[in-house]
């Protein structure tokens, strides 16, 4: 039997502040018009979403046996620890407890947050979980910086403003930029083993060398998103520039000769950093508001 420490590892904990950060950029970006109710189902419908998604990668991993030689963090499937169809009702049932989130979010804003809603939870499934999944396509980053950097930011400021905010927009580059970095640093580290699989995500097309300057790329895009907010909207935002010295790590680790295990902490040193600027980013937003 699957242990409880176990369905928690397999939810993969490390990625969750990709999906609380930009509903703390969203909320800041509205905060003329915040919402304590409609802010707290919009982290439910992001948690709930990236979950999902992880248990259903899980999944649809396993059971084509790809994750049989791996080297990151447990997968449930790959691992022989839950049977596979476990495993799948878990995404399903996390993507149902996002889906119900939604409909309340969509009741008391506009029900056109439903196609929204759906788009990105047939997304979520068909990452890897197609018969031509578009993550086994070098897709992965592009869905990522959408659904979790600007449809997550922009709808959480949404939901509490009803108004699409331009600021809102620059804030979902800024976390887009690092949910996708965590994605591209998770990648180069299985570059081996996706080739051996036959997964052709965007690292195994870039290469090696081309990825790690891709994931140093998309931090300095984070940050220049946050220099580009404070000349348009409210000098405030300024303050995420202090959760740079966080940067350096990560990336002296990703620009080094940093391979397999050993870039496993980096996935979660770029989590706190994502989770550090958008706290910055967000209390900046609150006092230019």
């Amino acid at each position: 039997m699957t242990t409880t420490a176990q369905w928690v590892e397999g939810a993969r904990p490390r990625t969750l502040p990709a999906a609380v950060a930009p509903v703390l950029v969203g909320t800041g970006a509205a905060a003329a018009s915040f919402d304590a109710g409609r802010a707290l189902l919009a982290l439910v419908v992001s948690l709930a979403l990236q979950v999902g998604v992880n248990y259903a990668n899980d999944y649809s991993d396993g059971v084509r046996g790809t994750d049989a030689d791996r080297v990151g963090p447990l997968r449930l499937v790959g691992s022989g620890t839950t049977p596979a169809g476990q495993v799948k009702r878990a995404a399903l049932l996390s993507f149902g407890v996002a889906a119900l989130a939604g409909l309340v979010l969509a009741a008391v804003t506009t029900w056109a947050l439903l196609v929204v809603g759906a788009v990105a939870i047939a997304a979520a499934w068909a990452y890897t979980g197609t018969s031509k999944p578009y993550g086994y396509r070098g897709l992965g980053e592009v869905s990522v910086f959408v659904f979790f950097g600007l449809v997550a930011v922009v709808g959480t400021a949404y939901v509490q403003a009803e108004d699409v905010l331009g600021r809102a927009v620059l804030g979902g580059v800024a976390m887009g930029a690092l949910a996708c970095a965590i994605l591209v640093v998770n990648n180069l580290r299985d570059i081996p083993t996706d080739v051996d699989a036959g997964k052709r995500t965007l690292a195994v097309v870039l290469g090696d060398a081309r990825t790690r300057t891709l994931y140093a790329a998309l931090v300095g895009l984070a940050f220049l998103a946050v220099v580009v907010l404070a000349a348009a909207a409210t000098p405030w935002a300024l303050l995420g520039l202090l959760a740079l010295p966080l940067a350096v790590p990560p990336v002296r680790l990703v620009l080094g000769d940093t391979t397999g295990r050993a870039l496993v902490p980096v996935l979660g040193e770029t989590g706190k950093l994502q989770l550090a600027l958008s706290v910055l980013l967000g209390l900046g937003l609150v006092l230019g508001r």
